[in-house]
């Protein structure tokens, strides 16, 4: 397991902690409001976004330490399903921020100690749901710029796990080995050599009367594969 798979697993546990302390706090706030017959909405959204991550999150995690394969470990799916929890958590904060300008432009000055204790918890919302933006951003940006880096190098990342696949590393090709001359396995060429044979065609010198014995050049091959004889 590389250094990045536990700080993987190290800020998923921090981001499902914060999503405990935001679920609990923005559930607070619903109570508050409910039986008033309305509610905030960056408490509705809160306790949605709070609810995926706290319920997704382990899944991957568990799923990915007791089976491989699997599509939740899966770079191409953990890449767009965190960012969606990143929006949907920068959304959970803009609405906190406005829900708090709205209503406490001056800040927690208030004499109420309640509603300054209102004020105080709406801040901790604002505080959890940009932590936990900023951590499913920025791990989906490196992991992202990691997976370029380790296909670009040849290496199949995006159907692996974080923990399964190879970044970094420069896929080795396999070498092709060349069989050298004096091992070549085919059949040996066929060399042509030159044997003379001799024929007696009756032919005779104008000067001494005597025959002449000419010799003619008949082309064989030097291997056939069957014993070589001169014919007569």
């Amino acid at each position: 397991m590389g250094y990045f798979s536990v700080a993987r697993i190290i800020l998923f546990s921090l981001t499902i902690a914060f999503s405990l302390i935001g679920l609990g706090l923005n559930a607070y706030f619903l109570s508050l409001t409910v039986p008033d017959n309305f509610y905030f909405i960056f408490s509705a959204l809160g306790i949605a976004t709070a609810m995926l991550t706290i319920v997704t999150i382990p899944i991957m995690l568990i799923i990915d330490f007791i089976r491989r394969g699997a599509f939740t470990s899966m770079i191409v799916f953990e890449l767009p399903w965190l960012f969606i929890l990143a929006i949907l958590w920068v959304a959970t904060a803009g609405e906190a921020v406005t829900t708090f300008n709205y209503y406490y432009p001056q800040g927690c000055i208030s004499s109420n100690p309640t509603i300054n204790a209102y004020c105080m918890e709406v801040q901790a919302i604002e505080a959890f749901a940009f932590l936990n933006f900023f951590i499913f951003l920025g791990y989906t940006c490196v992991l992202l710029v990691f997976s370029i880096i380790g296909s670009s190098r040849g290496n199949s990342v995006w159907t692996r796990s974080v923990k399964e696949a190879t970044f970094f590393a420069q896929k080795s090709w396999p070498v092709q080995q060349q069989v050298p001359l004096n091992q070549y396995s085919g059949a040996p060429p066929t060399v042509y050599t030159t044997v003379s044979q001799p024929q007696q065609l009756g032919t005779y010198s104008t000067h001494s009367g005597t025959p002449v014995h000419v010799q003619t050049q008949q082309f064989q091959p030097a291997f056939s594969g069957q014993p070589q004889g001169i014919s007569v």
